[in-house]
């Protein structure tokens, strides 16, 4: 329920990006005949029986798979664990390059695949684990099995990984309004805005597309922030690659507070969002 409302609170498409994402989905033959243009970004939820070529892209004439068509929009995997491993592998290069590039013998044809990526899972197959309700009834062996289907490597590209614990009746009965799409939209809108501005002579637009040398520039730390950042990187054992993401993450985390420098409990929320994988992924 909750990635199907993603696309609601995010940034309006530019034209640019809706004559983009048009242009895939009518080469892959899907686009609606009511429209000339897609004006609402792409949410696709691919079942986990999908083949590699489905989700990639290929087929004898090589047209755009689900992570192209999700271009500009969100790829939504629920059950991760129940896609075939191989599949999801071949993602890592895609989530990194953010363009799938598919060879043939007569031609070789690169379509773009910048999408968020969303995946759902249980901790273990009778989804228990951890659970202060119910008893978790599966095997160390049963529990190892079903969480290593979810690489390393394929893991470390996920930015934010949040643990839900089961909603409450009560919570469920309340009568207490929770923020609606339209107000949080505003927030997004707002924090885009201010990264367009900073970023308007680096040829993008968010936080997500800086490179090393740009997050050098712009994720710079006080030394509480530095401190607490070195802190988890030697206690979690993280990668170089999941530190850049942390200082994006946190880069953000600012931009929505509306603050102009990263502060200590930026860094320190960021952080948080990288911690699940050491609970269940320890080795």
């Amino acid at each position: 329920m909750m990635a199907r409302r993603i696309p609601s609170i995010l940034p309006d498409l530019s034209f640019e990006e809706a004559l983009e994402t048009t242009k895939i989905h009518s080469v892959a033959g899907v686009l609606s005949k009511e429209s000339s243009i897609i004006t609402t970004r792409p949410f696709r939820a691919p079942h986990h029986t999908i083949s590699s070529v489905s989700l990639v892209g290929g087929g004898r004439i090589p047209k755009p798979g689900e992570i192209s068509l999700a271009h500009n929009g969100v790829l939504f995997l629920d059950e991760l664990p129940e896609f075939n491993k191989n599949t999801l592998e071949v993602m890592r290069g895609p989530l990194e390059d953010k363009i799938i590039s598919i060879s043939r013998v007569n031609a070789t044809l690169s379509y773009p695949c910048n999408f968020m990526l969303i995946a759902s899972m249980n901790p273990c197959p009778c989804g228990f684990l951890g659970s202060k309700e119910k008893n978790c009834t599966c095997s160390p062996q049963a529990i190892s099995r079903y969480i290593g289907k979810i690489s390393g490597p394929l893991l470390d590209r996920i930015d934010i990984q949040i643990e839900a614990t089961p909603v409450k009746y009560q919570k469920l009965d309340s009568e207490e309004q929770a923020e609606n799409s339209e107000t949080i939209k505003k927030r997004v809108d707002l924090a885009r805005k201010i990264q367009q501005e900073r970023y308007k002579d680096c040829k993008i637009y968010s936080n997500s597309q800086l490179t090393p040398k740009l997050i050098e520039k712009y994720c710079k730390l006080d030394a509480e922030g530095k401190a607490i950042l070195k802190s988890a990187f030697e206690r979690l054992g993280l990668s170089a690659r999941a530190y850049g993401r942390i200082l994006k993450v946190a880069r953000t985390v600012a931009d929505l507070s509306g603050s102009i420098n990263i502060e200590k409990n930026h860094i320190a929320e960021a952080i948080q969002y990288r911690s699940l994988d050491k609970k269940y992924w320890k080795n």
